[in-house]
């Protein structure tokens, strides 16, 4: 059991990794039709790509911390994922389909120089960063709230029971959060007008992000969570007011901190409100144990070797990556579009 409790900790921490990490991606793409301006369309053009370039180095490695915990949950706790997986398989499949498109758009959005190209890789990039965005904050939400279960821990729930108020809520505090966040990261990384724009949309979000925020994690405590999750709440209060200070001062290093620490804060919550079970019961009625879930000792025993080795050195590869790719950039470092036409295209596949 001590164990199972350690993974069930460790997933919390490889969630943790994902959200303050890839939150700052999603932000970064949903912004991309909202900071660029002017009215000249290359320079605009320019802009956009300066914001994919503040994550096109660490985007995929971002990503990988979703792998690791769903790869984790599978180990640790086949029967959370299977239930997990079969329950939630609609915005699991959209977050999936989401991820892919959004991903092949940063790939190809430069390898062809055409403009309606590039603006259908923007809608893609976009998209492809709202849907997960919401839809991961519906999801935990629920697992906040519980699930119904029958007895053999299937959910039995149906897709119209996962969108209550309380997870619709809980969509909108991540949006909000990942926007947040992802405009910090743009003013950290960016220097001129765009990071002026940047700084100043954050101020406007963490204001946004105390309310909605604020009053999701208050519901949140009171109607599902334990009484030592109060913490979590006060550590991410606290958090949001240094954000909005620090906002306000231009302060964008210390305010992606502070954002980093709301984010961790509300997994504290999140995982807590869910302890002793991975799938909470709706109102009381049948849950999923972190007991019940978890595989056999020898299974959790190899496991855990295997983590302390390399989840160091994975941690040390991604903060080596983001020290190299750590320079601001302006649209004076970007060079002009160096993609293909659609006529070279045509002539070299015929």
């Amino acid at each position: 059991m001590d164990l199972a409790i350690f993974w069930f900790a460790l997933i919390a921490v490889l969630w943790t990794g994902y959200l303050v990490l890839e939150g700052f991606d999603f932000g970064v793409g949903m912004l991309l039709s909202i900071l660029p301006r002017g009215r000249d369309p290359e320079h605009r053009d320019k802009e956009r790509r300066v914001l994919i370039n503040t994550i096109g180095p660490v985007w995929d490695g971002n990503e990988v911390w979703l792998i690791t915990a769903g790869g984790a949950t599978f180990a640790a706790f086949p029967e959370w994922y299977a239930t997990l997986f079969s329950g939630f398989y609609v915005p699991l499949l959209l977050i999936l389909v989401a991820l892919i498109v959004r991903g092949v758009a940063f790939e190809y959005r430069g390898k062809i120089s055409d403009e309606s190209w590039r603006r259908r890789c923007d809608v893609a990039i976009q998209v492809g960063s709202w849907v997960p965005a919401v839809l991961w904050g519906v999801a935990f939400a629920n697992l906040v709230r519980g699930v119904e279960l029958d007895a053999g821990h299937q959910y039995v729930g149906g897709l119209w029971a996962l969108l209550s108020p309380f997870a619709l809520l809980g969509g909108l505090v991540t949006t909000v959060l990942f926007l947040l966040h992802g405009a910090i990261f743009v003013a950290l990384k960016t220097s001129g007008d765009i990071r002026e724009r940047a700084v100043r949309l954050a101020h406007v979000l963490s204001w946004v992000a105390v309310v909605v925020a604020g009053g999701w994690a208050v519901w949140a405590q009171v109607a599902y969570s334990a009484p030592w999750t109060w913490a979590a709440v006060v550590v991410a209060a606290g958090a949001l007011a240094g954000v909005v200070v620090t906002t306000r001062r231009s302060a964008e290093g210390r305010a992606f901190g502070l954002s980093a620490v709301v984010l961790i804060a509300a997994v504290v919550l999140i995982f807590g409100s869910m302890y002793p079970d991975v799938m909470p019961g709706l109102d009381g009625g049948e849950s999923l144990t972190i007991g019940e879930a978890a595989s056999t000792p020898y299974t959790l025993g190899v496991m855990t070797v295997v983590a302390v080795i390399l989840t160091p050195l994975v941690v040390a590869y991604q903060a080596w990556t983001y020290w190299v790719f750590r320079r601001r950039l302006s649209v004076r470092d970007i060079p002009a579009p160096a993609g293909l036409t659609w006529k070279k295209i045509k002539d070299a596949a015929f």
